[in-house]
């Protein structure tokens, strides 16, 4: 017997997804002509993902052959945070999507209606936070939510807090897209306002080369200009997320979001900075690290060290002269810059003369504190 939408829906809600929809597969033109000028125009920051090949990304049959629809999920996570451990050790923040693997039960549950599909006879494939499907489009177009002016895409009752995926399948399972979901946004700016960089430079445009979301996964040198507003973030930042209003009624109202019993919502810089590479990466190898590469961890972490370290503790100021006596040039620079922010000393600091450290000892910094 063929499967309807029905009772695919319920096969993914079944197996944890809180919104199961449908529309063709047909390519998503204006979503990649739209990437095409962003990209052009340089507000990808260097980001790959979906900007990598948008007409790939834009075009469900570059995955299926053939594709005749897009069965899109959502999976929820939680996004209420624990207090900050008050040890008086400094502590850098996780943002709420990076808490937990929250992409593997999405996987999962999308795996259950393809197998469903494929028992069919059908061809299936997942694909989820990855670069051979713009997600966020594929779940506009099947009526999951709307976008909202962060660029996410907000559902329902349910705001912009879930995690997106889709199942590109050969089944015909609609012949039409259904209506889109009305925009809920209206003349609310708060996401805008919100930007602690302005990164949001229009309704549903982000330029990526302020975003701190991004910047911390970027490519080498940490922004200058953005490290201050960093504060004590390590991975992500949720302040868009933070002051959308169905996302705050959300957290305030709903308990059922996926709850994983592991999920950190604070790493301790200190411990991060001291551990090895290997320790690094099974503590946070599920983030996205630029080349896998753990030196940019500790980039990011000496970031966070100075604007939320305190100058006169031990352990800060054993970690800030690790950091200056580093071989690697790009822990050497940001060690300089944390040192300098702190009002450390940079009196263990090693080979001076590496373009890197250069720019870091010549580039004004914004001080905190007097020397230790």
């Amino acid at each position: 017997m063929s499967l309807d939408t029905s009772t695919l829906a319920a096969i993914g809600q079944q197996a944890g997804l809180c919104a199961v929809g449908f529309c063709r597969a047909e390519p998503f033109s204006e979503t990649a002509q739209v990437l095409q000028e962003r990209k052009q125009a340089g507000l990808h920051g260097g980001m790959q993902f979906t900007y990598r090949n948008p007409e790939r990304s834009a075009d469900p049959e570059r995955l299926v052959p053939g594709a005749a629809a897009l069965v899109v999920g959502a999976l929820e996570f939680g996004a209420a945070t624990s207090d900050r451990p008050d040890d008086g050790s400094p502590y850098a923040r996780v943002a709420a999507y990076a808490r937990a693997d929250y992409y593997t039960p999405l996987r999962a549950a999308l795996e259950t209606i393809a197998e469903a599909l494929r028992a069919e006879g059908h061809r299936a494939v997942v694909s989820a936070d990855e670069n051979g499907l713009v997600d966020r489009a594929a779940a506009h177009r099947a009526a999951i939510g709307w976008w909202g002016k962060n660029s996410n895409i907000l559902l329902p009752g349910l705001g912009s807090l879930v995690v997106l995926g889709a199942v590109v399948t050969d089944a015909a399972l609609v012949s039409a897209d259904p209506e889109p979901v009305a925009d809920g946004c209206g003349s609310c700016r708060q996401c805008l306002d919100g930007c602690p960089t302005d990164a949001i430079v229009a309704p549903g445009a982000v330029d990526a080369r302020r975003c701190l979301a991004w910047l911390v996964q970027a490519d080498g040198v940490f922004d200058p200009d953005y490290r201050v507003a960093l504060g004590d973030r390590i991975y992500g930042c949720d302040d868009c997320s933070e002051v959308c209003p169905p996302n705050r009624v959300r957290v305030r109202h709903r308990h059922r979001a996926a709850r994983p019993q592991d999920q950190q919502t604070w790493v301790p810089v200190l411990d991060l900075l001291d551990a090895s590479d290997s320790e690094l990466m099974a503590a946070f190898g599920r983030w996205y690290i630029p080349r896998r590469q753990p030196r940019y961890l500790r980039r990011n972490a000496l970031v966070v060290l100075a604007n939320v370290g305190e100058p006169a503790e031990p352990r800060v100021r054993a970690a800030v002269d690790r950091a200056l006596r580093e071989p690697d040039p790009l822990i050497r620079a940001h060690g300089v810059w944390c040192a300098r922010r702190l009002g450390l000393s940079l009196e263990a600091l090693s080979d001076r003369d590496d373009p890197l450290v250069r720019a870091e000892l010549d580039r004004p910094v914004p001080p905190r504190g007097r020397a230790a």
